[in-house]
């Protein structure tokens, strides 16, 4: 059951493994090659496991718990997700349609997950692949001008939430009390903002480049691309800036001392990722595990039945990974 390895160009370093039975034995070779899984994923930040009989959310648990040495939490969270139980989730449930960009995990929050496992349940009849993109490469790809801006200022993030335009303040905080968010956002640095309507603005300023926690290397982790204005579909963005103001989009990016960024420079950005991403076509039973402050990852349009489930695990803390810029709630200049 030594575990045959594929290296290929233009997909994720891949373990095919064969003769295992169930899913508890398929937990028991995880066990065995841990250590050996773990070498192959910090040199190339993340890696397929194709071959294993993992069927259920159940089965995934199972492995995830031979994988990790401790559950990490979703906070702050961005997008719908079903509940497995258990710490398992779907990946998301964005329409079938939609790609998602690449980014890391909880890049904006000061505590986020050092793994993710992502698996295969049912593949999609077409599409639907998670790429990856190793992001010590993305920050070798970049203008050093612009990567030297984003190390001094680090990058900023303003978020609304109001159920017509994105998430509700009660699902991402996971509370119905207004006090438990100030509370949170107290805590993580985070500046917030009430609207008369029962929403809620906030900005948070993160470092754009941190250094892996145990390898010391330099890479570009942060969600500046994904939530820009500019990555919106512009006939979207225009009806939601004509609406509610550009201040009132569901999401933006700028640099941390607020200059916005232009289309060009998140165009750069997106070019950075296109050529450092890899993708395999998920077949049932496959598993990908990330390490996800070295790789960002996304989704690919499919058509068809998708069930792609994913836990998250090993908290790394930001302060761990030599942030740029020190941690403090930045202004909330015009208030929700």
């Amino acid at each position: 059951m030594t575990p045959h390895w594929i290296e290929e160009p233009g997909a994720p370093v891949t373990a095919v493994v064969g003769g295992v039975p169930d899913a508890a034995a398929a937990a028991d070779w995880i066990g065995t090659y841990r250590d050996a899984l773990r070498g192959v994923l910090t040199r190339h930040g993340s890696l397929y496991l194709r071959g294993l009989p993992v069927r259920t959310a159940a089965d995934f648990a199972l492995v995830r718990d031979a994988l990790f040495a401790e559950r990490a939490k979703y906070q702050e969270k961005a997008t719908p997700r079903s509940d497995f139980g258990d710490d398992v989730f779907s990946s998301t449930d964005l329409p079938p349609a939609q790609a998602i960009r690449m980014h890391n995990e909880n890049s904006y929050t000061l505590t986020f997950p050092g793994l993710l496992l992502f698996g295969c349940l049912t593949a999609p009849a077409e599409g639907g692949a998670t790429p990856v993109a190793d992001v010590r490469r993305v920050l070798d790809l970049l203008p050093a001008g612009l990567v030297d801006r984003f190390r001094r200022h680090g990058w900023s993030l303003v978020r609304n939430y109001a159920e017509h335009i994105s998430l509700d303040w009660r699902t991402a905080f996971a509370t119905d009390s207004r006090a438990d968010v100030e509370r949170y956002c107290a805590a993580n640095a985070i500046d917030v903002g009430w609207g008369d309507d029962d929403t809620l603005r906030t900005r948070q300023v993160r470092s754009a480049t941190v250094r892996h926690p145990r390898t010391g290397e330099e890479v570009w982790f942060n969600h500046v691309a994904f939530w820009s204005e500019w990555a919106l579909d512009p006939d979207i963005r225009d009806v939601l800036a004509g609406e509610f103001g550009r201040d009132g989009l569901p999401f933006n990016t700028a640099l941390g001392d607020g200059t916005p960024l232009t289309p060009r420079e998140v165009a750069l950005l997106d070019a950075a990722y296109e050529s450092a991403t890899v993708r395999r076509t998920w077949q049932p039973g496959d598993l990908l595990l990330v390490d996800n402050v070295l790789t960002a990852h996304g989704r690919d349009p499919f058509r068809g039945d998708r069930r792609i489930v994913v836990a998250m695990g090993e908290p790394v803390a930001l302060a761990d990974c030599a942030p740029t810029l020190p941690v403090s709630a930045p202004a909330l200049a015009g208030r929700a």
